[in-house]
């Protein structure tokens, strides 16, 4: 069918059943659920909601993420991490396509590799590499092990990590059926082809030699200071402007810059990387509270993108609960990277830009109103401008507002973050068993990644 048929045949939201749930498969049903004894606690093989991105033809289609699998924060033996329920469990862009009647169908899964073309994992990275000793765990709650056989030991049988595990986050689809994903560990922004192979990657890890983007015979990296990202706090959302140039990413939240002292603040940095000619800029996101995320990006024009910002809270138990679309725009936003030193203000190479000896999110966690310090020094942050209130026009159930879609309608798509069904939210003991730890949604609250489509005020 040719595209213009396609595009004519495109779902109008006004015929389209707002909340269609994405089909999914059951990666395991064998554990008791503690919230519903009577059950089996299901954990679904869905996931798809991390991003979500456009389709570059096929007006009706879209690809959505996976994150790094089936995980809860878990604390044991070995110290605070995670536990992973299938640790085999390798990440994956879902294509999916909407129907006349609002049925969507999975077209096809790519699963992520590596550059040989084996299929990663989502365990934590070594610290070199953007590590934050995020500890995994198994089903039964020992450690993960360099040697699974064996103990756990610090020295002899250390915890496993993954030099290509990635926690995917953002997603662009290129024209050229290529992906580039960006993750919450390094962050890493790790470029796939069609197939899902790994063929390049940025970081800001100058030792890594999977850095292959060059530009002047140098590899292209991530400003030093985006390795001081929060735990599971990274690479939240990620786009590519139309004409295919450049790369752009927005961090979730505050990073520990230089240490956990920035997780107060509002200040949100957002990179772009132009893949051309190798020019990095860094500008400033400012939340509306600091306890807000942003989850999804999506480019417009090579200056204008639309951003979800929200606050991680399920409307139905929360009623201040907020799901926000901004438009934003980084025309007259300043790129902190080209300022100068001079005596108050500095470049570090570690830190980044500092203000009277403190890196940008000590500053602004000290005090919200010294954004106007910034200001006084003609640092202007990113223009915001509203453009939905999601619980204003729709009923939204969900916690996490995560996947973008941009429709050729200029609709979006919402995709929320499933978690695989399950939540963490309510454990009374942190060190039991996976029996009486994992609580699923079901019953209490949506738990299916579900489409939505709002139309933009602006």
């Amino acid at each position: 069918m040719a595209n213009e048929d396609i595009n004519n045949k495109m779902t109008a939201i006004n015929e389209f059943v707002q909340g269609s749930p994405l089909p999914y498969s059951v990666l395991d049903a064998s554990h008791i659920n503690a919230a519903y004894p009577e059950q089996k606690l299901e954990i679904r093989g869905g996931g798809y909601g991390s991003d979500a991105a456009a389709h570059p033809t096929n007006a009706n289609q879209f690809y959505a993420l996976t994150d790094r699998g089936p995980n809860v924060d878990f604390d044991g033996i070995a110290g605070k991490g995670k536990q992973f329920l299938v640790p085999n469990y390798t990440p994956s862009i879902g294509l999916f396509e909407l129907q006349a009647d609002s049925k969507i169908i999975k077209v096809k899964e790519i699963i992520l590799k590596d550059n040989n073309g084996n299929p990663i994992s989502g365990l934590p990275n070594p610290k070199a590499f953007g590590g934050t000793n995020e500890v995994p765990y198994d089903v039964h709650g020992q450690p993960m092990t360099v040697n699974p056989q064996l103990p756990f030991d610090a020295v002899s049988n250390p915890i496993k990590t993954d030099i290509n595990g990635l926690d995917p986050e953002g997603l662009a689809a290129l024209q050229d059926g290529s992906f580039w994903v960006s993750d919450e560990y390094g962050p890493h922004l790790v470029h796939y082809d069609a197939n899902g192979v790994e063929i390049a990657r940025i970081n800001a890890f100058a030792n890594d030699e999977r850095n292959n983007v060059m530009v002047d015979a140098k590899p292209i990296l991530l400003p030093t200071e985006f390795s001081k990202r929060r735990a599971n706090r990274g690479m939240e959302a990620l786009t590519i402007t139309p004409d295919q140039t450049t790369l752009v990413g927005i961090m979730e939240s505050s990073m520990d810059n230089p240490d956990k002292s920035g997780r107060l603040s509002s200040l949100v940095r957002m990179v772009t990387i132009n893949l051309v000619s190798g020019q990095i800029a860094q500008y400033l996101y400012r939340l509306d509270n600091a306890a807000h995320v942003t989850s999804g990006i999506v480019a417009l024009n090579d200056h204008e993108f639309y951003l979800i910002e929200h606050d991680r809270k399920f409307p139905l138990q929360d009623k201040s609960a907020q799901k926000l679309i901004y438009k934003i725009n980084i025309a007259r936003a300043t790129d902190i990277a080209t300022i100068a030193n001079d005596e108050s203000v500095k470049q570090n190479d570690r830190l980044g830009l500092t203000v009277n000896g403190q890196t940008l999110e000590q500053l602004i966690a000290a005090d919200e109103e010294n954004w106007q310090i910034l200001e006084n020094i003609n640092i202007t942050p990113v223009k915001k401008t509203l453009v939905v209130d999601v619980l204003a026009s729709l009923d939204y159930p969900h916690d996490k507002l995560e996947g973008l879609w941009l429709r050729q309608d200029g609709s979006l798509g919402l995709l929320n973050d499933d978690d695989f069904a399950m939540t963490d939210t309510d454990i009374i003991n942190p060190k039991s068993s996976v029996e009486q730890k994992y609580l699923d949604k079901q019953k209490t609250i949506e738990d299916a990644n579900r489409l939505y489509i709002v139309m933009p005020t602006e």
